[in-house]
């Protein structure tokens, strides 16, 4: 179940990557109140000992504990004490990088239509198993995240709009046509364009032919591409792209450019390689190719955007890649300030405390 594995990687994102840092890390050197409050105490209880043998009439106190345990007399104390060192931690301010759900809320799947996806050295062709993981893909999303696809070959189009329309997205999925060449920069250029469709964002402004949005008519010019801060690779985090592909580059624009393109705008380009690095010759119109996967290519794309490459050599691994994906896409690390959890517990901690010691001694503390 998609949820029970968003969860679970949740969890495990959150042990393996709490890292706890400190806004204000000066005040803890408030934490060395902690030993001389438990030194003072133990003196107390000394002198406290000392005096129900100096003076008789302690003696009734003495016989009315006697029906407790020696170490629940000290646990109103040990639970006050722990809500100190709470307190005193949550006054330095704690930060930690905790998974948290995301606001991704639009997907870009891009996929490869070339030739070189007859190849069947992934079963029973590339194509078709990348269609079957797709499909698989995009029932495991949640049903409020929008999903466009573009396709691409010898030029990159978008086949569906991004939509919350699965059945609108299944049938895309179940169009695609082969066609030669294959323009693994043209697709990052036109996914970004789907992405930030008033950008401005235009294949001809790379000298490669215009942005071609499927369905769509404009009734004006292109507009130019807008002025824009870059940001961090990686930031961007209403949107990412996931490109499938062999990786091997024949024309249109050069990928790592484009992928720099995205990193420029923070978008995360994931790259899953289908097919095996030896390939297999495959033959049309005639002609015969050796068609390998290139998967230098789509690491420096990954890398370039702080995203990750997946490696596909079988239909089954680009199932589970793709199922990965959908739960990974579900949580993100977000670094956030801790403070308000160390002083709730400290909360609970003195309320415990008191709680306690009421019941047990009928005063509180």
């Amino acid at each position: 179940m998609p949820e029970l594995t968003t969860a679970w990687r949740t969890v495990q994102l959150n042990l393996q990557r709490l890292s706890p840092d400190f806004l204000w890390p000066q005040l803890l050197w408030l934490l060395v109140l902690l030993p001389l409050l438990l030194l003072l105490y133990l003196w107390l209880m000394r002198r406290q000992s000392r005096q129900a043998l100096a003076y008789p009439q302690l003696a009734l106190v003495q016989r009315a504990m006697q029906g407790q345990r020696r170490w629940t007399r000290h646990l109103p104390a040990l639970l006050l004490w722990l809500a100190l060192g709470c307190m005193l931690i949550a006054v330095a301010r704690p930060t930690g990088k905790l998974a948290l759900p995301t606001n991704q809320q639009t997907l870009v799947l891009a996929m490869d239509v070339s030739i070189s996806m007859r190849a069947t050295d992934v079963e029973p062709t590339r194509l078709q198993a990348a269609q079957a993981a797709a499909h698989a893909f995009v029932d495991d999303l949640p049903p409020d995240v929008k999903v466009g696809i573009v396709t691409f070959a010898g030029t990159a189009h978008v086949a569906q709009l991004p939509t919350t329309d699965r059945q609108a997205l299944h049938k895309a999925i179940d169009g695609f046509q082969l066609q030669r060449a294959t323009a693994t920069g043209n697709a990052i250029v036109v996914s970004l364009g789907t992405l930030f469709p008033d950008a401005g964002i235009e294949l001809d402004q790379l000298g490669l032919g215009a942005l071609r949005l499927e369905g769509v008519v404009r009734d004006q010019p292109a507009p130019t591409q807008k002025p824009f801060t870059p940001q961090a690779p990686g930031s961007y985090q209403t949107a990412a792209i996931i490109m499938l592909s062999d990786g091997q580059r024949t024309v249109g624009v050069d990928a790592i450019q484009a992928a720099r393109m995205a990193a420029d705008r923070g978008v995360r380009v994931y790259t899953v390689g289908v097919g095996t690095v030896d390939g297999e010759v495959i033959g049309f119109d005639g002609w015969s190719m050796r068609v390998r996967l290139d998967e230098e290519l789509l690491k420096a794309v990954a890398h370039a955007t702080d995203a990750q490459y997946f490696y596909a050599g079988t239909a089954q691994d680009l199932r589970q890649i793709y199922r990965s994906l959908s739960s990974k896409l579900g949580v993100e690390l977000q670094q956030i300030e801790l403070s308000a959890a160390f002083a709730g517990l400290a909360a609970l901690l003195t309320l415990v405390s008191a709680l306690w010691s009421l019941l047990t001694h009928r005063r509180v503390l």
